[in-house]
């Protein structure tokens, strides 16, 4: 599936110790190994430790260095994993920085520092050569004769495609692994011996995500430890594995001893990221050389223990603070779209159809919060309530108390007069429950409030969903329909927590606790008949299933274009104390059928604005032909 555990060490050192900073090397090799890591990125010249000053000049310090290299090329030969270790090199009478990648007994290749700083408390241009414009060379050794050497080398097997960069090149305006990513590496690995000062870690962490980020890729970030001379500088052994712009692992600086840190990366994710990006494709124009690609092959790239994290509610931050952020960036986008339409139409009037239930209570408010935004008196806000067959008191009084505590202009309708003389009409046994019997009520809502929009000059406001427009679950020309929409970019799980938002920030007393009971009432239509008790018999969920699943799939089958197969992986590890393996496949198939079968409503949608990375306009990020067949995809 793509998937490829990866890892980042900082082993123990002693300053010009190569033996001794072998042996730990050595152990940081088979910790990973026996964690089932296929790569492994060590600190920048960890064999000799960085630093060794003018030590540098020795030869005997750089002919040990070579024979610790020969050895761990021979150590690799018993491990499937890409090794990738700090080390220097003498070439043609000049030393250069390098990083070298050994897998199954060979010397892949050779990568030299670009950048050298010499500034500050960098001084390396003493010992050290750039190796900026280094490609296409060869190295020979006792051991081991033509190994590639230069700045454009990427190492592929399969789809892993690795590159590498040392240290202080990713501070530069254009960092080497910018080059490397445009020329296909997808997982970049770094070198390096940065040393600590008061908050430098956090402009580091910055730096690597951003860096990650912008390239799509994954970034293995390895510094020198806290072993490493003091005379001036101390370094923190800061261990960083990123993907796309997250920090997936991170260790605790300042360690003492060996230290490995893992993480799964998702080479499909970011493959499918670089797919649909065109402005990256289009980048890769201005590539100053051609790439050397360097062909290897991994055993097997299994992961025995899946130990990365799934969320299961990927639209929905988990972090209070950054939900909270989000809830009033979202609130702010909706009611200042809404405001833009009105403006431009001139309108002073607002119609919205109020169940009671989460979608109308959103963009109820969010039509509250345009209003003040314009400076328009809430009693423009036409609020109607159209109890049916389904209607419950508890959905019933909430629709009315937020009306009236919001100071809307609300208007009752019943409609269950319309709808009998309307099944009269058509001839259709009111006693039969289907879908016509269903879709009647959703029309004659629909039709009644596009007439009051009509009669007082009003825009009328839709209040589906995301999720409901993903199943379809709408009726065509009902529900469906309206003159400008608010949430059709939210998917339910985020709406739920939109609602909550509003009623913990924005309001207290009655609206606030309505807010809070509309939140706790299950969602449904209603549209059969209730209980004889008042219970609410129709349950959405109960039909098409968990919203929580189908916002999951959604957002892997829209954002990545994952398979079947692969949104299974995804949501069986997120989901795993929730659902079982056949609830999950059940109710995945459920939304390929749904999601294949009504994409003629979504061709048909009023405008609405895109709040998230994920919309289903056919008119922006999704145009998908109504007759597409799902057989494909199932």
């Amino acid at each position: 599936m793509d998937f490829i555990k990866v890892s980042a060490a900082c082993p123990v050192t002693r300053v010009a110790d190569i033996d001794f900073n072998l042996e730990n090397i050595n152990i940081c090799i088979d910790n990973a190994y026996k964690a089932g890591a296929k790569s492994i990125v060590f600190p920048e010249l960890c064999i000799t430790s960085y630093t060794c000053g003018d030590l540098f000049m020795q030869s005997s310090l750089l002919n040990k260095s070579m024979e610790a290299i020969e050895k761990l090329v021979y150590k690799s030969k018993d491990t499937d994993m890409l090794i990738t270790v700090g080390a220097p090199l003498n070439y043609n009478n000049n030393l250069y920085n390098c990083g070298y990648v050994i897998f199954n007994g060979k010397i892949l290749g050779i990568i030299p520092k670009s950048f050298i700083p010499n500034y500050s408390e960098f001084y390396e241009k003493r010992w050290f050569s750039e190796g900026l414009g280094i490609i296409n060379k060869k190295v020979d050794f006792k051991f081991q004769k033509d190994i590639p050497f230069g700045t454009n080398l990427i190492f592929s097997s399969d789809n892993f495609n690795f590159g590498f960069e040392i240290c202080e090149d990713l501070w530069v305006a254009i960092p080497p692994s910018s080059y490397l990513a445009l020329m296909g590496a997808n997982i970049i690995g770094n070198l390096s011996a940065s040393n600590e000062l008061v908050s430098k870690a956090d402009y580091r962490r910055s730096l690597i995500t951003n860096q990650s980020a912008r390239l799509m890729s994954s970034y293995i970030y390895a510094s020198a430890g806290v072993h490493e001379s003091t005379t001036d500088l101390l370094f923190s052994g800061h261990l960083l594995i990123s993907e796309n712009g997250s920090l997936l692992k991170e260790n605790a600086r300042f360690q003492r001893d060996n230290e490995v840190i893992y993480s799964c990366v998702d080479i499909f994710r970011l493959n499918a990221e670089r797919l649909k990006n065109i402005s990256f494709r289009n980048s890769s124009t201005t590539l100053p050389f051609e790439p050397n690609y360097i062909k290897f092959q991994f055993n097997s790239t299994s992961i025995k223990n899946f130990d990365r994290f799934v969320d299961k509610h990927p639209f929905v931050p988990s972090n209070p603070k950054e939900r909270a952020e989000r809830c009033k960036e979202i609130f702010n986008i909706q009611a200042s779209a809404l405001a833009k339409r009105m403006e431009h139409t001139g309108i002073k009037k607002a119609v919205i159809g109020i169940s009671g239930g989460l979608d109308s209570t959103l963009a109820l408010l969010v039509v509250v919060k345009t209003f003040k935004l314009l400076g328009i008196d809430h009693k423009n806000i036409v609020a109607i309530t159209m109890p049916g067959f389904g209607t419950t008191d508890r959905t019933y009084n909430n629709a009315l108390t937020l009306c009236k505590e919001l100071n809307c202009d609300l208007r009752e309708i019943n409609i269950v007069k319309a709808a009998l003389q309307h099944f009269e009409d058509i001839g259709h046994d009111k006693n039969i429950h289907d879908v016509t019997y269903e879709n009647v009520q959703a029309r004659e809502r629909t039709q009644i409030l596009m007439d009051l929009a009509n009669k007082e000059g009003g825009l009328l406001i839709g209040t589906g969903d995301l999720s409901e427009l993903a199943l379809g679950w709408c009726t065509y020309n009902g529900d469906h329909m309206s003159m400008y929409s608010v949430n059709p970019s939210i998917p339910k799980s985020l709406v739920r927590y939109l609602v909550r938002y509003v009623a913990e920030q924005e309001y207290t007393g009655n609206v606030a606790e309505t807010l809070l009971d509309v939140l706790d009432t299950p969602v449904s239509p209603e549209l059969l008949p209730k209980g004889a008790t008042d219970e609410m018999v129709q349950k959405t969920e109960d039909i098409v299933g968990p919203y929580e699943l189908h916002d999951f799939f959604l957002y892997h089958f829209i954002k990545h274009g994952s398979s079947k197969e692969r949104i299974l992986l995804l949501s069986t590890q997120a989901f795993k104390d929730d659902y079982s393996f056949d609830e999950i496949e059940k109710w995945l198939n459920k939304f390929i059928y749904r999601f294949f079968t009504q994409q003629f409503k979504r061709s048909a949608l009023p405008d609405g604005p895109k709040v998230g990375s994920i919309s289903l306009s056919p008119r922006g990020d999704w145009r998908m032909p109504s007759d597409a067949s799902f057989n494909s995809f199932k």
